[in-house]
């Protein structure tokens, strides 16, 4: 478990995750309460680097949970995402 509000997150640990997704920036980004509106990430030309360098400077911005496990990485915002994931390793 990564305690990302203290630890932070690096540029490369996001682009990792975001490639064992399959996702954007974008995907994983918590639009909603502070501080995606104040700024400015909400708007259609933010680009990709711009939310990961907010993300990197703002870890709150990082939509959570992210669940990293061998059958697969998964932003599992709903409790049964998390048991596919689980119940996909444990039947391995």
């Amino acid at each position: 478990m990564v305690e990302y509000l203290e630890a932070g997150w690096t540029r490369p640990e996001l682009e990792a995750l975001l490639r064992a997704m399959s996702a954007r920036p974008r995907d994983i980004l918590r639009q909603k309460g502070w501080p995606a509106a104040e700024l400015g990430l909400l708007g259609s030309a933010v680009s990709d680097g711009e939310i990961l360098d907010a993300m990197v400077a703002h870890p709150i911005l990082v939509e959570r949970p992210i669940v990293v496990t061998p059958e697969g990485t998964k932003l599992t915002r709903q409790s049964e995402a998390v048991l596919e994931l689980l119940e996909a390793h444990s039947a391995s």
